[in-house]
């Protein structure tokens, strides 16, 4: 049989499909409470339902939505347990990536990742949250793609949009003096050749997100449920 007729595109759409509603539920595009309607979806995609209920399917595995039987989905709220445990993953994937990828590394994918750490501490300067996200995981993605590690790789592609969808929810900035600080020296451990050193920046760098995901208000004793007045 040839090659040409294998059913390739189905596949994908199916994660084109998948991409594209992940973005928009990281973005806040899809805000939490927004019901989801398959028939919609499609209709807004121009693909059909068989896709859409897929994608779905995987987004609800990663906690971003909720699905009642017989019911429309529901863009879930952050939740801070879970994130923090998507937290914790990402960090130690993170971790595991720098120390494979370390004596893998050229002098290009270090010049890649100082490029993409001056976006970052430029976006800080800007306060542009969007262009900060996005430079971060491109300087973060760069010891990712040269360990090639694909389970790692998978592992943070359903974890880490839990952790970042937190972020932009819920913080109209981003106090990143730190990460810019601890980025330089995570490429300085890199390019000195001290790998043990770079793993612990790397991991301490997500880690020190933490903060940033106690999602849970403080108890108001005149309204228990967390109601507004």
């Amino acid at each position: 049989m040839p090659l040409a007729t294998t059913p390739v595109p189905r596949r994908l759409l199916r994660d084109d499909v998948h991409d594209r509603l992940r973005a928009a539920l990281v973005s806040g595009d899809l805000a939490p409470g927004e019901q989801l309607r398959d028939v919609e979806l499609a209709e807004q995609l121009g693909v059909s339902r068989t896709p859409v209920r897929e994608a779905l399917l995987r987004l609800e595995r990663a906690g971003l939505v909720a699905t009642v039987p017989g019911r429309s989905t529901v863009v879930t709220s952050p939740d801070a347990r879970a994130v923090r445990e998507a937290g914790a993953v990402v960090a130690a994937m993170h971790e595991l990536a720098v120390r494979e990828a370390a004596p893998l590394l050229r002098d290009t994918d270090l010049d890649r990742m100082r490029r993409a750490g001056e976006a970052f501490a430029a976006a800080i300067d800007s306060g542009d949250v969007e262009a900060a996200l996005a430079a971060d995981d491109a300087l973060h993605g760069v010891p990712v793609e040269v360990c090639g590690n694909r389970a790692l790789a998978g592992v943070l592609d359903q974890h880490t949009p839990a952790v970042r969808r937190a972020e932009r929810l819920r913080f109209g900035s981003l106090a990143g003096r730190d990460s810019v600080e601890r980025h330089a020296r995570l490429i300085d451990h890199l390019a000195a050749g001290r790998h043990d050193e770079a793993a612990a920046v790397e991991r301490a760098t997500w880690q020190s997100l933490d903060h940033l995901v106690d999602l849970t208000p403080e108890p108001d004793p005149d309204h228990p449920t967390g109601d507004p007045a």
